[in-house]
This record gives C-alpha cells, sequence and structure tokens, in this order.
C-alpha cells in the first residue's frame, strides 16, 4: 500500500477528494441532460413517425413516446438499491453510464441491425422507446447513486457542499442541452406539424426535411461523448469506503478515508463507521419507521411543491400571461435557477439543511400565491412573471438541492442503499403524478370563471409548501456538521423510544 506525506497524514487531499467528486457530479449533468434533450427533438421525432405508413402516429402516443424515459427513471431508481449494496456504489455508476451511453447511440439510430435506416414503422417505434427507456434506467441509477457516492466520501463539513453541486450539474445539464440542440439546428427549422383530426396530426409539406429525417438523432446522439467521458472517469475512481467497511475491506476503506481526510481522522472514521456496522445489511426497518416516512416524504414534497409542472411548462405558463415572447422569459428563468442553485451550494453548511428547506418552503408558498392572486385580479404582467421567478428560486436554493443533500446523508449505513432507492423511486413516481396532472388542472374552467384552473393549481401547490415546510420544522432532523454514523446513532436511538 502507498504511504501518505507527512501533510496528507494530516490533512489529506482535498485535490483527490474534488477529484472523485467531479466525476461523479458528471452524472448528475447527464442526469439533466438526458432528461431534457427531448424537448428540442420532439418535434422532429414527431414528424418522423408521423410518415409510418403502418400506424396511425397520434399525439398520445407521442405524449408516451416523448415521456417514455420516465418508466426507466423508476426502475432504475427502484432497482438502485439493490445494485449498490450488493455491487457496490462504483459498479452502479459504471453501469449508469453505459446505459446512457447506449440509449444516446440507439436513440441516434434505432435502425441499428434491424430495421430499414429511415423507415419509420410500428416496430421501429417499439425500438426508440426502448432505447429511450434505457436511459432512464440510468437516470434513475445516477439520482440515487451520485448523491449517495458523494456524501459516503465527502467529510462531514465539505458533505452538503459538495451533494448540493450535484444538483448544480443536473441543472447545468439541462442548459447545456438547450444549447446544443440550438447549434445543432443552426439554420434548419423546426417541422410544422398541422391538426387533421381530433387527435391525428400531419407534416406541412413546408417543413425542413433535415429536422425530420437527422435533426433529432444528432440531438439524441450528442450525449454519447459525455456519457463516454463518464464511464471512462468512473473507471478511475475508488469505491466508496463506506461501502468497503460495510463488506469487510477494512484496508482499502482506511486508504481512501485517509487520502481524503488525513490518517489519523481517517483511523476515527474508520472506528466509528465499523461501531455503527454490526452486520453486512439490516432489515429496511431495523431502526424504526420514521427514518423511512421522512425520506419518502422528503421525495415526495420535492415534487409535490409543483415544480416540475413550472419548469416543463413555463413557455406556455408565460404565452398564458400574454408575454410577447415566452422563451426570453424561459431563458431568464434558467440563469434565476443557476444562480440560486449556487445560494444553497454556498450557504448550506454555514445556514443548515433545515432553515434553507423551510425558507424555500415559505418563499415558493409566497410566489405560488401571488401566481394564483394574478388569475383572480387584474395585475400588472410583471407580477405573475416576478412570482413564478420567486417561487423558482425559492426552490432552488432549497428543496432542489437540499432534498439531495439530505437523502443522501439522513440514513443509517446499514440500509442505506436500499432505502435511498425507495425515496428516489417515490420522487420519479410523484414526478410522473405532478408532471402528468398539472396541464388538466391548470386549464380547468367554471362558468363565468375561465382562469378557475390557473388559480387553483398555484393555490394547490402554494398550500402543499407550507405543509412541507411544517413538516421539515417538526419532523426532518439537523444534518449539518453531523457524520453519517451520527445518523446511524440517532434513528437507532429514536427508534427505541
Amino acid at each position: 500500500m502507498a504511504t501518505l506525506s507527512k501533510v496528507d497524514e494530516n490533512s489529506g487531499s482535498k485535490l483527490y477528494l474534488f477529484s472523485i467528486v467531479a466525476v461523479a457530479v458528471l452524472g448528475g449533468l447527464l442526469f439533466g441532460y438526458d432528461t431534457a434533450v427531448i424537448s428540442g427533438a420532439e418535434k422532429g421525432l414527431q414528424a418522423f413517425f408521423l410518415g409510418a405508413k403502418d400506424f396511425v402516429y397520434t399525439d398520445v402516443i407521442h405524449g408516451i413516446t416523448s415521456s417514455s424515459a420516465l418508466l426507466g427513471c423508476i426502475i432504475g431508481s427502484a432497482i438502485s438499491g439493490f445494485i449498490a449494496s450488493r455491487f457496490g456504489r462504483k459498479p452502479a455508476l459504471i453501469l449508469a453510464g453505459l446505459l446512457f451511453f447506449l440509449s444516446a447511440v440507439g436513440s441516434y439510430r434505432p435502425e441499428f441491425f434491424f430495421f430499414t435506416y429511415g423507415e419509420p414503422t410500428k416496430s421501429l417505434l417499439y425500438m426508440f422507446n426502448f432505447y429511450r427507456v434505457l436511459g432512464g434506467v440510468g437516470v434513475g441509477l445516477a439520482s440515487a447513486i451520485c448523491p449517495m457516492y458523494i456524501a459516503e466520501v465527502a467529510p462531514s463539513n465539505l458533505r452538503g457542499t459538495l451533494v448540493s453541486w450535484n444538483q448544480f450539474a443536473i441543472i447545468f445539464g439541462q442548459l447545456v442541452v438547450y444549447f446544443v440542440n440550438f447549434l445543432i439546428l443552426g439554420e434548419h427549422t423546426n417541422p410544422i406539424i398541422e391538426k387533421i383530426g381530433e387527435t391525428v396530426y400531419q407534416v406541412s409539406p413546408q417543413s425542413d426535411p433535415w429536422t425530420i429525417s437527422s435533426g433529432w438523432r444528432y440531438m439524441f446522439g450528442s450525449e454519447a461523448f459525455v456519457a463516454g467521458l463518464f464511464t471512462l472517469l468512473v473507471c478511475f475512481v475508488p469505491e466508496s469506503p463506506r461501502y468497503l467497511a460495510i463488506v469487510g475491506k477494512d484496508a482499502k476503506s482506511l486508504y481512501i478515508l485517509a487520502r481524503i481526510n488525513g490518517q489519523k481522522a481517517a483511523e476515527a472514521i474508520l472506528n466509528e463507521i465499523k461501531s455503527t456496522v454490526s452486520v453486512k445489511s439490516e432489515r429496511l426497518f431495523s431502526f424504526g419507521v420514521l427514518v423511512i416516512f421522512v425520506g419518502i416524504m422528503l421525495s415526495v414534497f420535492q415534487q409535490a411543491v409543483g415544480i416540475n409542472a413550472v419548469l416543463y411548462y413555463a413557455p406556455r405558463i408565460f404565452e398564458s400571461m400574454g408575454m410577447g415572447n415566452p422563451m426570453v422569459q424561459t431563458v431568464m428563468m434558467g440563469i434565476v435557477n443557476i444562480l440560486f442553485t449556487l445560494v444553497a451550494v454556498f450557504t448550506v453548511e454555514k445556514l443548515g439543511r433545515k432553515p434553507l428547506l423551510i425558507w424555500g418552503s415559505l418563499g415558493m408558498a409566497i410566489g405560488a400565491i401571488g401566481v394564483s392572486i394574478s388569475n383572480v385580479v387584474e395585475v400588472p404582467a410583471f407580477v405573475p412573471v416576478v412570482s413564478i421567478m420567486v417561487y423558482s428560486a425559492s426552490f432552488m436554493f432549497s428543496w432542489g438541492p437540499i432534498c439531495w443533500v439530505l437523502i443522501s446523508e439522513i440514513f443509517p449505513n446499514t440500509i442505506r442503499g436500499a432505502a435511498v432507492a425507495i425515496a428516489v423511486a417515490f420522487q420519479w413516481i410523484f414526478n410522473f403524478i405532478v408532471s402528468s396532472t398539472f396541464v388538466p388542472m391548470y386549464n380547468m374552467t367554471m362558468p363565468g370563471f375561465e382562469t378557475f384552473g390557473h388559480m387553483f393549481a398555484y393555490a394547490l401547490y402554494a398550500v402543499i409548501c407550507i405543509v412541507a415546510a411544517i413538516f421539515v420544522w417538526k419532523l426532518v432532523p439537523e444534518t449539518k456538521g453531523k457524520t453519517l454514523e451520527d445518523m446511524t446513532a440517532l434513528w437507532r436511538n429514536r427508534s427505541k423510544k
């Protein structure tokens, strides 16, 4: 085993730590990239399959195709605990990278081996959706394993900040793919889709043929470069030292801990880890029901506050408010999201997790109430726009990154893999519920009150935000400055009461 320098013995290597975390954070960027790539490609994809002769490509089928990756997200997050606990965190990350790569290449050319290139058929549609689901499984794995891995390698005084960088990478990945899609489209234009029946569409003859035949392929395929780099780099990072200690590989665990924390601190951390690991695994409810309930509800509230309804449908919302070019406000909101995610990154270790979540919940409630009231009384157009910005910014410094921080660190060592998997699976399930119910709820009308749905949707989200703040205040423990082993002791003590 390599020896450590005197400096490393006392303090460890920050460069080593940051290089490890940077690789894991790249998984977060892929998470954002994969979930947002469909936004630029979906029109070209729709136009391509509208040319099929063996079936009618309806808007319902297109909706399912556009969101098919979400099914994979649920599957990936659900199996992440088994893979991470049975094979380790590093192999799980490698698998996620491979799935991202296969999905990108397969979505670029779904005809590979089995079908005629450029000929849209029902069988080809199935194959395309298969590749998108594969990518979704990768997203589900990455969404659970990346923050878990970062939390398990990071010192307690940096853990919140480093896990928060994963959320920043997700948002940044979404912005990156918007620009990549824009560059790929270049001087070409999206196809013009015309409605010819209640649920049937056709492509206008004036549409740009390149975007129908090739544009969407390059957009999906562009992810392969990032996915390949991520998979390669993960091969060079170490396994989580806490996982190594759990499976009895103490020497390897100590070496990694020493490189990160210094020799003396590493020995103390390893002893603390071993004192909380009586067996390699424990039953899920060994520490009581409350810890699992808190983890699940953190995930549920992160989605139930309605943020994805805003992010997915922002252009539609701004257009309904009479904005001249809704994309301008959407881009502005993207910039605001980035800036306020950085607020969380740089304050989470100073202010703590609970204060950020509580203040963020209240800020979201205020923003949602502002939008809701704007649909009841006549106000200047900037009022709902600013309200949505407040709503989104409040999420970005609170529930966006902090939920992932807490989920990665709140569970005891011996059940972390399974517990994180369950919590993240609930997150994707509620992502689907919120995203699929927003449009019908937003479009509800009442006699004499055409914007009733606009008002009701945001009033409901405001109430949920307030309930979320109360939940955090009453039930969520503060984890700032605590080791992962401290959380094991906390829940063990609570379960005995």
